[in-house]
């Protein structure tokens, strides 16, 4: 059992993180969290931007009650800030808000509102995943993946179609015509930027129905909603971005069977059977064993979808395809091939030399 307590190492982890945003002497920084929240990480965050000189004020939420069929995890959507108008108006005006609600706000639907900024200020939004702070020193992120995420970027807006196939019988294709591309190298320096720590990674969010054909999950494969490798294959055919039929004996397919079935009837639509985005991982110091050292209440798993290799396939909300629901699967692959009109970005599971071009 790891102890949650403040470690210089640690705390000098935070520094070299916040160092990277361009933390400044006098700069505004909104600590955000909730009642819920991993506290050491707050008090890490706090005395490591105390120490570069920041002008630091806490805001801390009160975790709101359960509105869901089941329980909500890893979706990026925290529901803590509850369009609080004080608490959306002193985030506005920060020169940066670091974000240690338990979910995130990556999806949150208060972010346009808090990134819009106010005051002539227009924050930036740095997300600590709720992960032990061993997790964070050891996917601290580093400038090198900058590069490496907006080149994969690049190469996301400039193709038109993304396939995938695996040896385990994945063959997937997604259309790029109108989807929103995005990266995140684990650090954010610029007003108006979003990211997270860990990170290192590169997705698209499709536009409606371009997404078709056949992902097959293999053991080994990780399902990050539940924070479980599969023991078992699972076959999933996709129609217009939509899981369709859900092929698999054991355990692994019955949960996911159970977990999608709980949303489609508790919202009355199937938008949590749909694509929410498509990408794959870039970050050499993310391991895919890692959830196997620690507890469940340890991670967060986020490591797992930037792992370098892997392809990552995540249904729900897709503001790009106009579906909003709760329901949400991070689906991290492992011996995947992935092609960018038809040119080989990543074969079997690891990255093809020279596929990403790093200025300089």
């Amino acid at each position: 059992m790891l102890v949650e307590r403040i470690e210089h190492k640690w705390l000098s982890a935070f520094v070299r993180a916040f160092t990277l945003c361009k933390v400044e002497p006098g700069q505004v920084v909104a600590l955000l969290s909730e009642t819920q929240s991993r506290r050491v990480n707050v008090e890490l965050a706090r005395l490591a931007l105390e120490s570069l000189g920041a002008r630091v004020f806490d805001l801390t939420v009160t975790t709101p009650p359960l509105n869901a069929p089941a329980p909500v995890r890893s979706t990026g959507a925290s529901d803590s800030l509850q369009q609080l108008a004080p608490v959306l108006a002193a985030l506005a005006r920060s020169d940066l808000v670091v974000d240690c609600t338990v979910e995130g706000l990556l999806h949150a639907p208060e972010l346009p509102a808090i990134l819009a900024g106010a005051d002539g200020k227009r924050p930036r939004l740095y997300m600590i995943s709720n992960e032990h702070p061993e997790i964070l020193e050891r996917t601290l992120p580093t400038p090198e993946l900058e590069p490496l995420v907006r080149s994969a970027m690049k190469r996301l807006r400039g193709s038109s179609t993304m396939r995938v196939r695996s040896d385990a019988g994945t063959d997937l294709t997604v259309s790029l015509q109108g989807a929103s591309v995005g990266g995140v190298w684990g650090f954010c320096a610029k007003p108006g930027m979003v990211s997270h720590w860990p990170g290192g990674l590169a997705l698209a969010f499709p536009a409606a129905g371009t997404v078709n054909g056949t992902l097959v999950l293999a053991p080994g494969d990780v399902n990050l909603t539940f924070k479980r490798y599969l023991r078992d294959t699972v076959r999933l055919t996709i129609e217009a971005d939509t899981v369709t039929r859900i092929d698999g004996e054991g355990v692994d397919a019955d949960l996911m069977r159970g977990y999608w079935e709980t949303w489609a009837e508790s919202e009355g639509h199937r938008a949590a059977y749909a694509v929410s985005h498509v990408g794959f991982g870039l970050n050499a110091a993310a391991r895919w064993d890692a959830m196997t050292f620690y507890d469940k209440r340890d991670c967060n798993g986020t490591e797992l979808r930037a792992f370098a290799g892997n392809f990552l396939y995540s249904t729900g909300a897709n503001e790009v395809a106009g579906r909003h629901t709760l329901g949400h699967f991070d689906l991290p692959m492992r011996g995947c091939s992935v092609f960018l009109d038809d040119a080989a970005v990543i074969e079997a599971g690891r990255i093809v030399g020279g596929a990403f071009e790093i200025a300089g």
